[in-house]
C-alpha cells in the first residue's frame, strides 16, 4: 500500500519538478542575457524549485526503501549489478538523482548569495541546467532502449 502510494506520487510530482525547472532556467536565461532585474519573484521561483526537488528527494528515498527492486538489488548485489533494469534502478538511478538534487541545492545556495542581479541569474542558468541534464539522463524514458517505464502511472 505505501509502495503503491510511494510510485504514484513520485511519477507524478517528477513531471512538477522537470517542468519547474524547465521554467525556471528559461526566465534566469532571459534574464541574463536581457539583463533584467532579479525580483522577489525569480528568488521565490528559485527557492520553489529547489523545494520541490527536496519533495521528490523524500519520495524517491521512500519509494527506494519499499520497492521490491532495491530490495532485491540489496539483499542480492553480486547477481543484481548483472541485471540492468535492477542496476538501473538501484544503483544508476539513485545516484545520479541524488546527484542532480545536490546540485540543485549548491546553485541554489551560490546564487542567494551573489550581489549582482545578473550573477544570479548566470549561477541559476547554470547549475539548474546541470541538475536538469542529470534529471533526464537518469529518468526511464517510455522510449528508451535501455530501460522504461510509462510517462503515468494509474
Amino acid at each position: 500500500m505505501i509502495y503503491t502510494a510511494l510510485l504514484l506520487l513520485h511519477s507524478w510530482f517528477r513531471w512538477v519538478v522537470v517542468i519547474s525547472l524547465i521554467y525556471l532556467i528559461v526566465r534566469a536565461f532571459r534574464g541574463w542575457k536581457g539583463q533584467k532585474p532579479f525580483l522577489s519573484y525569480d528568488n521565490t521561483l528559485r527557492h520553489s524549485v529547489a523545494t520541490f526537488a527536496h519533495i521528490q528527494l523524500l519520495f524517491g528515498i521512500g519509494l527506494y526503501f519499499t520497492s521490491p527492486i532495491s530490495g532485491y538489488f540489496m539483499t542480492h548485489f553480486k547477481e543484481a549489478v548483472h541485471i540492468r533494469e535492477i542496476r538501473f534502478f538501484g544503483l544508476e538511478h539513485s545516484i545520479t538523482m541524488l546527484l542532480a538534487i545536490f546540485v540543485i541545492t549548491l546553485g541554489s545556495m551560490i546564487a542567494k548569495r551573489q550581489k549582482a542581479d545578473n550573477s544570479k541569474f548566470r549561477t541559476i542558468v547554470v547549475w539548474y541546467t546541470i541538475a536538469l541534464l542529470l534529471i533526464l539522463a537518469a529518468i526511464p524514458w517510455e522510449f528508451s532502449p535501455i530501460i522504461s517505464r510509462p510517462f503515468f502511472r494509474f
